[in-house]
């Protein structure tokens, strides 16, 4: 049985791609930072499945729970917003994001990606977002921890490649989520093509395929924004 972990699993999209993965045949483990209520209870409904709890942005912590862990797909998922306009922004809301989505995705990849060099095998996905594409006022710390992302998916695609190990993001725009409920979606939607926000289950459709089907695609962005961004 292939093996998925997922980072932020408690979120919108993190459970929808632990719910997709473990559809698909897949063990999947679980990680949370805070939610072990939500975490647990997501185990519960599905049955191949573990709960792995650490603070992302701890290194000592990331390299202790992951240590002897293989999986075949990893899934860094785990972020954090702290929308300010720049000028009010504090150096905490700045260095959180970062350590969460950047140092995360560092810490965690690191952690497993020897076993995948080792097998010659895997896949990792990286959940960025639009705004490492375009940039989006009040995210300057989102924004650029995004983007970071995405420029770590292009460089890491071409090292590892030779290992037979296939290194992605996906780029979502406005996905139904508990943060987007405090928003004005319907002057949103305006500007967007499809004239909707996107699922969670759609951006966990795009993060399976370039994880298990996509097999002659690395170091790419699939953007998914209903034509937000083009």
């Amino acid at each position: 049985m292939k093996k998925a972990l997922i980072t932020g699993a408690t979120g919108a999209i993190g459970e929808a791609c632990a719910r997709y993965f473990h559809d698909q045949g897949y063990f999947v483990y679980l990680h949370y930072r805070s939610n072990e209520t939500k975490a647990k209870a997501l185990q519960k409904e599905l049955n191949n499945s573990e709960i792995i709890g650490f603070d992302i942005s701890n290194k000592e912590e990331v390299y202790a729970k992951l240590e002897g862990i293989e999986v075949d797909v990893l899934v860094n998922n785990a972020g954090i917003t702290k929308d300010k306009l720049f000028f009010w922004m504090e150096d905490d809301d700045w260095s959180d994001v970062i350590d969460t989505s950047v140092n995360g995705t560092y810490f965690v990849t690191k952690a497993l990606i020897k076993q995948m060099i080792s097998n010659k095998k895997g896949a990792i996905v990286n959940v960025a977002s639009v705004s490492g594409l375009v940039g989006n006022a009040g995210q300057t710390n989102y924004s650029a921890a995004k983007g970071a992302m995405i420029a770590f998916t292009k460089a890491l695609s071409i090292e590892v490649a030779r290992y037979k190990i296939r290194v992605n993001a996906v780029a979502p725009g406005l996905i139904e989520s508990e943060m987007t409920q405090e928003l004005d979606l319907k002057e949103m939607k305006k500007g967007i093509p499809l004239r909707r926000i996107g699922k969670p289950q759609e951006v966990a459709e795009c993060v399976f395929f370039l994880a298990d089907k996509a097999s002659y695609v690395t170091g790419e962005v699939l953007n998914i924004s209903g034509g937000m961004v083009r």
